[in-house]
């Protein structure tokens, strides 16, 4: 008798699996919840950096059976689907036990779902009546045709419910354990077996006792399947039970939003350049580094490889969750971080040599008198010197060489474009920060210089297309390395040297630089194999008196570059007749700047608002937002949408308080009613 059943069930097995065959063409089953998983951004080897909900708001993350742990899958089919292996996504025996039991004692005692069985109600959920379940074993027959058994098994493992909004096996994994699945403890495991059954009824966070008693059933019928040793069964029944979901992974966040904001939503795995290590040991020296600073002053830095240009690691704030906005793409003073390009391009068209020298001492170019930072000036010196020691006037004298519209036109053709303040005129300001720049750019132009002043865009991810740039060249080689050997030279924040940065391990060249007011710190680092931009300072723009790019972005940059892999990279023999700016004395002809030729000093610098930049986005702080012009002349009148503002009082810096978040014109108006305009977004 039990023959004849048993052989009955499997003729109609193999004519539902026949049925299955033609269904699938005719009518194909719904994957639509299976198409709408999670999408993730991964680093460079596929570790996951930053997951998204999906658009009904559960953690859906794609998984497949390699990406967890054996021990998991055995626990799985020992308690849900033995033969999971062998049945075409209906099993005739389980099917055979489940009605024999019922017609004997009364009542269901096992069960005959198998995963495949699952995998379709978790496409398609229904009520729990005897026709879905028909519908049900129709449609396991034709998805496991359709996709295979490790297909199914995949839609099973990604749609799983394991509580709240969990779904999926690695979702759950990471919600319940901070991990991959990959790795499972004989506990984890089992509690992960056990959770979908009731994912409501016996989450560990709300009723511990029901969790537990269920994992010690799985834990059991493990032993029971010998998938496990009754002294290990023992060991994982003795260990706690998470307390609470943890949150997803959230690593290089803003980076990881800027790239799903430009793929298509049906691209669900974005893998970036980032390196997991890079991005962990750049977040945690930046965190401890700033504890303990005021509100409101951010951090955003970017670490480039330089030889390929992957960007390997990336902060837009401290912490996503309080600034969701990205730094590394704001528009921010410079401060004096140009000066290195300005005397790169001078060395390239041989108008400077590092030996020139230079006077430097005051001189006035209109109505704007620059004065080094300490307003002291150090008379007779070279250029090398100048440039290490980041003295003003020297830069106004070798950025008048250069052509202030020539050099934003080479920056921009080169990956920096300068936002411009005013009317959009390139002046002698812009060599002391009187220009917009983002950090995202500046690590471009620098990496350009790095990299024997070749010219290539940063590389976000190996799907990630960007714009060719226009120039091949930012510089010939020998500029770039006799800037590169200027700024290896430079003293240290704490007066050594930079070669004995790293016990004497790498080569370092760096540049700090603080705009007007206190009001953004800058360094960038560079060392054979990478190149670190860092900026300090408030979103808002408002001043930290004392805090300087060298004191206070520059210690966080050479900290980040110190704790990078060391450098492999040897670059090539400078060829003649190149070597000639590395010659310890410059050619006659550039013994020493001539000023005659420099720019009259009757010619007045146009009005030009530094900040906020045009097209700036800027928060809004109690004290309201900074404004700061140059050139023109003085008094200065400010006026928002129209609206004159209150002077200042005394000699203190104008400030303007917005009247809510939007857009605003603003304009400045000197004392023969020239005018500069800039359009700004005020945030929350």
């Amino acid at each position: 008798m039990a023959g004849r059943c048993l052989a009955g069930l499997l003729a109609a097995a193999l004519l539902l699996w026949f049925v299955a065959g033609v269904a699938n063409r005719l009518l194909p089953p719904d994957l639509s919840r299976w198409e709408q998983r999670s999408q993730v951004v991964t680093d460079a080897e596929g570790r996951l950096l930053r997951p998204f909900p999906t658009t009904e708001g559960f953690w859906r993350l794609s998984t497949s059976p390699q990406q967890v742990d054996p021990l998991y899958l055995a626990m799985l089919m020992a308690v849900e689907d033995q033969r999971f292996g062998l049945h075409p996504g209906v099993d005739p025996l389980a099917m055979m036990r489940a009605i024999g039991q019922r017609l004997t004692q009364g009542h269901v005692v096992s069960g005959a779902s198998t995963l495949t069985m699952q995998a379709a109600r978790l496409l398609d959920p229904k009520p729990r009546t005897l026709t879905a379940k028909l519908a049900e074993s129709l449609r396991a027959l034709q998805l496991q045709h359709r996709l295979g058994r490790e297909g199914v098994l995949q839609v099973y493992l990604t749609l799983a419910p394991f509580g709240g909004t969990l779904e999926g096996v690695r979702s759950a994994s990471w919600g319940w354990f901070g991990k991959e699945p990959d790795h499972l403890t004989a506990a984890e495991a089992a509690l992960l077996v056990a959770l979908p059954q009731r994912p409501e009824a016996l989450r560990p966070d709300r009723f511990p006792q029901r969790a537990r008693a269920a994992r010690d059933r799985v834990l059991d019928r493990a032993v029971e399947r010998g998938v496990i040793s009754l002294d290990a069964a023992l060991l994982a029944k003795s260990q706690p039970l998470p307390t609470a979901q943890r949150p997803m992974p959230l690593s290089a966040a803003h980076l990881a939003d800027a790239l799903r904001r430009r793929s298509p939503p049906e691209q669900k795995e974005l893998r970036s350049f980032i390196q997991r290590p890079v991005q962990a040991t750049l977040q945690t020296i930046i965190d401890r580094a700033t504890q303990g600073w005021e509100d409101g002053v951010e951090v955003a830095a970017v670490v480039v490889r330089t030889a390929d240009r992957q960007v390997i690691a990336h902060l837009g704030s401290r912490d996503w969750l309080s600034r969701p906005l990205d730094l590394t793409q704001a528009v921010r003073s410079p401060g004096s971080s140009l000066k290195p390009l300005i005397y790169a391009l001078a060395f390239d068209d041989q108008s400077l040599h590092p030996g020139t020298l230079v006077y430097d001492g005051p001189r006035r170019f209109g109505s704007w008198q620059p004065r080094n930072f300490d307003r002291d000036f150090r008379g007779m010196l070279t250029v090398r010197e100048a440039l290490q020691q980041s003295l003003n006037v020297p830069a106004v004298l070798a950025l008048d060489k250069v052509g202030p519209l020539r050099f934003a036109t080479i920056a921009r053709q080169a990956g920096l474009p300068l936002f411009l303040p005013g009317d959009g005129e390139a002046g002698l300001p812009l060599a002391l920060g009187g220009v917009g720049v983002r950090l995202v750019d500046m690590a471009t132009i620098y990496a350009n210089l790095a990299d024997d002043g070749m010219v290539r865009p940063l590389a976000w991810g190996p799907d990630v297309t960007e714009p060719a740039l226009a120039a091949r060249r930012l510089v010939g080689q020998a500029a770039a390395r006799a800037v590169l050997t200027i700024l290896t030279d430079s003293p240290a924040p704490d007066g050594q040297i930079q070669r004995s940065l790293s016990g004497g391990r790498r080569s370092v060249a760096f540049k700090t630089g603080t705009s007007f007011g206190f009001r953004d710190a800058w360094t960038v680092a560079m060392s054979p194999d990478y190149t670190v931009v860092i900026w300090v300072g408030r979103p808002d723009g408002a001043p930290r008196p004392g805090h300087l790019g060298r004191t206070t972005a520059a210690p966080l940059a050479l900290r980040v570059l110190d704790a990078l892999p060391m450098d492999r990279r040897q670059k090539p023999a400078i060829s003649e007749p190149d070597n000639a700016l590395h010659a310890a004395e410059p050619p006659a002809a550039l013994a020493r700047m001539e000023l005659d030729s420099l720019i009259s000093p009757q010619k007045r610098q146009p009005l030009q608002i530094i900040f906020p930049p045009d097209g700036a986005a800027i928060e809004r702080l109690p004290d309201g937002v900074v404004l700061q012009a140059s050139g023109g002349e003085a008094p200065i009148q400010w006026a928002a949408d129209g609206i004159p503002l209150p002077p200042p009082v005394g000699r203190g810096s104008q400030f303007w308080q917005p009247a809510g978040e939007g857009f605003y014109q603003l304009a400045a108006i000197d004392a023969k009613g020239r005018r500069a305009e800039v359009r700004v977004r005020v945030l929350p």
